[in-house]
């Protein structure tokens, strides 16, 4: 009996392996985009945009994983008396288009773009296409 349970054990584990190899070998075959970006932010709603972020709602981190959205980070810089956010996010899915129509369809999202949207200054760039983000042109990198 312990001999067979030794063999079940090992059977298991050695099934656990194959699995996690094949998941990590369909991971490698997609190819992850890096995305930069950066918007405005208005002075007088920073304190808003900190508060909101720094308890962000589960089901939007929710629908950012499920859309293929990975080490999203973003930041605040003062450039010349002025306020900048600067993203970066990485996305490891194959449509991307499609995941971000299935994000902007999400209520949940729609209500948080309705609190941070009127906390920011969209560039002129940005703004002419009627967008809040500029993405912005990835010049170097490494690993």
């Amino acid at each position: 009996m312990k001999k067979l349970c030794i063999a079940i054990i090992c059977l298991l584990a050695f099934t656990a392996c194959n699995h996690r190899q094949a998941q990590q070998s369909a991971t490698d075959t997609i190819k992850v985009k890096r995305f930069g970006m950066v918007t405005g932010l208005k002075p007088e709603k920073m304190a808003y945009y900190k508060k909101l972020h720094a308890a962000a709602w589960p089901g939007v981190l929710k629908k950012i994983k499920e859309c293929h959205i990975r080490n999203y980070s973003i930041y605040i810089q003062k450039i010349e008396g002025k306020y900048f956010l600067f993203s970066y996010f990485e996305y490891a899915g194959t449509d991307f288009d499609k995941d971000m129509a299935l994000m902007a369809a999400d209520t949940t999202t729609q209500r948080w773009w309705k609190e941070t949207n009127p906390t920011q200054n969209p560039l002129p760039e940005a703004a002419a296409q009627q967008k809040i983000w500029q993405n912005m042109e990835e010049v170097f990198h490494t690993d």
